[in-house]
């Protein structure tokens, strides 16, 4: 089969997207206290811009997955088959959903988005909103009982991913922030951010793991195990679940190491060798994020073992 690199891109975008807008909007409300999330991150470029580029990578994605569905080429746009899809699947209900949510979540984020009360509706409306890509990938292609199983297992693998690449987006906007603007209320608020995602990473650590075996189980089967670094599907996924190890090891450096080293710096006053090695870990566990989410995109578009027995 020949790899679908427009889809691929687009899906990758649109995790993205909406991982920030529930991810950060989330990582604002438990990470920040009331009053100083809009001076500590810039929140409503950040949240609008997302639910923007949601909404229009969620009306190309359409267009590109009726066109697969259609046999058709992507361009010119056939509207028949996005009728058929919207009105025929439940995959057309979820998009409706998304789009939906990813309105009201925009409109409140331009309205109000420092406020506690507006970022919990925020991060609902992105919430459901990244959960209805579970309707696009593989946790849909089951029936019955065991499909509600994939299906809710899939939500929340999505949901605890979103939330974990939302908190590094937010912790990044922290650590990054101009130097002239950097004293030591905001490496304390720094410091009790990064401490807070210390609590809320173990819950998302243990969901993603726990959600993911049982995915891995219900599309590989044990049976086909043996083959799987032969195959496309197999090595994408061993790629992903080193990377997802490396992340594993940042986020343990950061919690035991890093974040003991921002505290010790507000005491001494020199911060900038510890906010350098955090901004460094972030980096590189940001860009194993990203690629994790390029590697999920990928694989959505391949058929997985269990489904050629």
């Amino acid at each position: 089969m020949e790899t679908d690199w427009p889809l691929i891109a687009v899906r990758l975008a649109l995790y993205l997207a909406l991982s920030g807008l529930f991810g950060l909007s989330a990582f604002s409300l438990y990470g920040l206290h009331a009053g100083e999330r809009s001076n500590a991150l810039p929140l409503r470029p950040w949240l609008v811009g997302s639910g923007l580029a949601a909404l229009l990578l969620s009306g190309i994605a359409l267009a590109l997955l009726a066109a697969a569905m259609a046999g058709a080429p992507a361009w010119p746009i056939d509207r028949e088959a996005i009728g058929v899809l919207l009105t025929g699947t439940a995959t057309g209900t979820a998009w409706e959903a998304r789009m939906g949510a990813l309105g009201l979540a925009s409109v409140v984020a331009l309205i109000a988005a420092g406020r506690a009360v507006p970022l919990g509706l925020i991060a609902i409306a992105g919430g459901i909103a990244l959960a209805t890509l579970a309707w696009t990938g593989h946790g849909a292609m089951d029936e019955g009982v065991r499909g509600w199983v994939h299906l809710l297992a899939d939500i929340l693998h999505l949901l605890a991913a979103g939330a974990w690449v939302g908190a590094l987006l937010g912790l990044t906007l922290l650590v990054t922030r101009p130097a002239d603007r950097i004293d030591i209320a905001h490496l304390r608020l720094t410091h009790r951010a990064l401490h807070g995602f210390g609590l809320v990473g173990t819950i998302v650590v243990g969901a993603i793991v726990v959600t993911g075996l049982l995915n891995s189980w219900l599309l590989i089967g044990m049976g086909n195990l043996p083959n799987l670094p032969f195959t496309l599907y197999g090595q994408l996924l061993l790629a992903k679940l080193a990377l997802f190890g490396v992340m594993l090891g940042l986020a343990s450096l950061n919690r035991f190491r890093l974040t003991p080293a921002i505290e010790r710096s507000i005491a001494t006053g020199d911060h900038r060798g510890a906010l350098g090695a955090l901004r460094r870990s972030l980096a590189i566990e940001t860009t194993c994020a990203v690629t994790v989410l390029a590697l999920v995109a990928w694989l959505g578009t391949l058929e997985p073992p269990a489904s050629a027995m």
